[in-house]
């Protein structure tokens, strides 16, 4: 049985509004401003034409006017946009007064765009929205069941019902309007604020083309700032390419994404599998403290204090799944021993762990995370340091590539001296279309071998494909320096393919052939989001037990290290191998995920009412609205929560759940 969806849970980009753009370049984002297209499956994309050149779902105006039109004859559709672009525009009852309007209607299209949202000729009316924001919508039923198979068994199925209007309270009126307008016009239009909205009602009419242009449009704007509590949605909507992004985004860029605005609003399931995710790259002490800042925000959502004990009941077993024994002995100390959440014995046991040679049993896993494991290109085949002798100055050494996959760049490696051991300053940066997206600057030791040493962004930076993108270095030392011989312009690893080309800001003599940055280390798409986090609890103890992890990996952390060669600099941390013998067990949804809510997945029913709105299988309004559903859904949430919380009165627990409604 469904049941009401309030229509807050599709206001979850709220708190993206304030974020800055994602990475450059991003599908839709990679079309620059002024009207340039861009393929997007079977639809043409046209980005308005002064508007910003990489919208994201954190800047609602930014795609204000973007539209997608359906290619026509298999060739592509009618340019739609703003600012000087041509749009077909919807008429309205006025623009159809005129008994000969037809005529002025040259097209299929045209006359179809006609009768959206017009009550010429409208033989059914929709009663959309609920509270303040209830609308009543015109449309032709022989329009919508030709291309809906929900409204075509609605109208025309064999328990259709001559109904006039249909209420609809579970979908916001802007939704409704962009499905309809996708019906009547081949016209697809989403902003950051209604893109939820419109996958809600494209999945619950069953349109899947409507469907799959939001879902590219999400993972376009999909950025480490939205990624989580994007995650948590797109469970809802049982969308797995959607769900695979948001994990690749989240393991690689996980420290920003904990520290977003939008993690305090995710769900207690979503929460849970982030936490015992195996391939996060980020440190303990960071996940302890986004956890603790989940559980204030579910106190105060819940009006209760946000004391230590209170936390410590909103988490419930969820605060098992962080590896506290893995943080430093300090990080333990003058942090997370001193605010209260841990029991005495926790915290003695802990700290028992940390200096004595006979450990306690804990109840908090032990064993460091795998984290990603890096990967390496070579562009050279050859290095040298006695022909040509090269030397550093200060002066920039870049290269321009370009990747065929998304990948997430981690840092450089660099050549070093070659007449003995010195010392060098060094400046990294990585840049897109002259926008410096990430830099770091350091000093290294190197010892006078030909082995590359490291350096490293602060933070992973997600590489879009087919966009080229600027490497540089700055080196300054005394000491000559080897440098990189028969270079190659394309580069294979694993499924990822490299292009290189040569760079106007090189002005040191590297370029494609030779010269500096013979290394790109990098997450690629075979590393992110493979390994999923199988956990149990034991009924007895409460221990969390790890029973998978990644062969190979390295600790997490802000300076990756790389187990391809070369020697590393002295600022990057050690490398923790594990190995596991135990199998590995692979959801289908990108790792370990858990449906939203209580009680499982509902499995949609195939069978179409004639006078209810929520037929297919994301049909939450309609007129199943009752007492009984509301009593499940509380003793559902109750489920959801932790035991702890499970007695606490039915409104506070869908505050918790997010919502203030009963939740799916």
């Amino acid at each position: 049985m469904f049941r009401p969806v309030a229509v807050e849970m599709f206001n979850v980009l709220a708190p993206f509004h304030q974020n800055s753009a994602g990475a450059a370049g991003a599908g839709v984002a990679a079309a620059a401003a002024g009207g340039q297209n861009v393929r997007l499956e079977n639809m043409q994309v046209t980005q308005p034409c002064s508007g910003p050149s990489s919208p994201t779902i954190a800047s609602p105006g930014a795609l204000s006017s973007t539209s997608f039109c359906l290619a026509n004859g298999g060739g592509i559709g009618s340019v739609l946009g703003s600012g000087g672009c041509s749009v077909i525009s919807s008429t309205t009852a006025a623009d159809t007064a005129d008994p000969n309007w037809q005529a002025n209607k040259s097209t299929v299209r045209e006359r179809n765009a006609a009768m959206f949202n017009n009550d010429l000729m409208a033989d059914i009316r929709f009663i959309v929205g609920s509270d303040e924001q209830v609308q009543t919508i015109p449309a032709h039923k022989y329009v919508l069941a030709t291309g809906s198979s929900v409204f075509y068994a609605m109208f025309y199925g064999g328990l259709a019902e001559n109904k006039q209007e249909i209420k609809v309270p579970d979908v916001e009126p802007g939704a409704f309007l962009t499905l309809l307008k996708y019906l009547y016009c081949d016209e697809i239009q989403l902003e950051a604020d209604n893109v939820l909205a419109t996958l809600y009602v494209a999945k619950k009419y069953i349109v899947p083309h409507l469907a799959r242009a939001c879902v590219n449009y999400l993972e376009t704007s999909l950025t480490a700032k939205n990624a989580c509590l994007l995650l948590s949605q797109s469970r809802l909507f049982e969308e797995p390419e959607l769900m695979q992004r948001c994990w690749e985004v989240i393991d690689a860029q996980a420290e920003m994404a904990i520290k977003s605005e939008g993690f305090v609003d995710i769900d207690l399931k979503t929460f849970e599998t982030i936490l015992a995710r195996e391939t996060l790259n980020c440190k303990e002490i960071h996940l302890f403290e986004a956890a603790l800042s989940w559980a204030h925000a579910a106190c105060t959502k819940m009006d209760i204090e946000p004391t230590s004990s209170n936390k410590r009941q909103l988490l419930g077993q969820a605060l098992y799944l962080i590896r506290i024994p893995t943080m430093t002995l300090e990080e333990f100390a003058n942090r997370v021993a001193q605010l209260g959440i841990l029991t005495n014995q926790e915290t003695i046991d802990i700290f028992l762990n940390f200096t004595a040679k006979n450990k306690p049993k804990l109840t908090f896993p032990v064993k460091a995370r795998a984290g990603l494991k890096t990967q390496v290109c070579h562009r050279f085949a050859s290095c040298a340091y006695r022909s040509n002798q090269w030397r550093y100055r200060g002066r920039c050494d870049s290269i321009q590539f370009s990747v065929d996959k998304r990948i997430f760049i981690v840092g450089f490696g660099l050549y070093g001296s070659s007449t003995g051991a010195a010392d060098y300053d060094v400046k990294i940066e990585l840049k897109r279309l002259g926008r410096v997206l990430a830099e770091n600057s350091t000093k290294f030791f190197s010892d006078g071998s030909s082995n590359t040493f490291q350096v490293f962004f602060e933070t992973p930076i997600q590489i879009e494909p087919e966009c080229f993108y600027t490497a540089s270095v700055v080196l300054d030392g005394t000491e000559l320096s080897f440098f990189g011989q028969e270079g190659m312009s394309e580069v294979s690893v694993g499924t990822v393919t490299f292009q290189f080309q040569c760079s106007s800001e090189s002005t040191n003599g590297t370029g494609v052939q030779g010269g500096q940055i013979p290394e790109l280390i990098f997450y690629g798409p075979m590393g992110v989001s493979q390994q999923s986090s199988i956990i149990s609890a034991s009924a007895s103890n409460n221990t969390i037990n790890n029973n998978h992890t990644a062969a190979g990996g390295h600790t997490a952390g802000k300076q990756p290290s790389n187990n391809s060669g070369g020697s590393s600099s002295n600022s990057v941390p050690s490398t923790t191998t594990t190995s596991s013998s135990s199998s590995s067990s692979s959801s289908a949804h990108g790792g370990g995920l858990l449906l939203m809510g209580a009680g499982g997945s509902s499995s949609p029913s195939n069978t179409h009412s004639s006078d209810r709105s929520n037929v297919a299988p994301f049909g939450n309004g309609g007129d199943n609205d009752g007492a009984s559903t509301a009593s499940a859904n509380a003793a559902g949430i109750a489920n959801w929560l932790p035991p702890s919380v499970a007695g606490v009165s039915a409104g506070q627990q869908q505050l918790l759940a997010g919502t203030g409604e009963p939740t799916e």
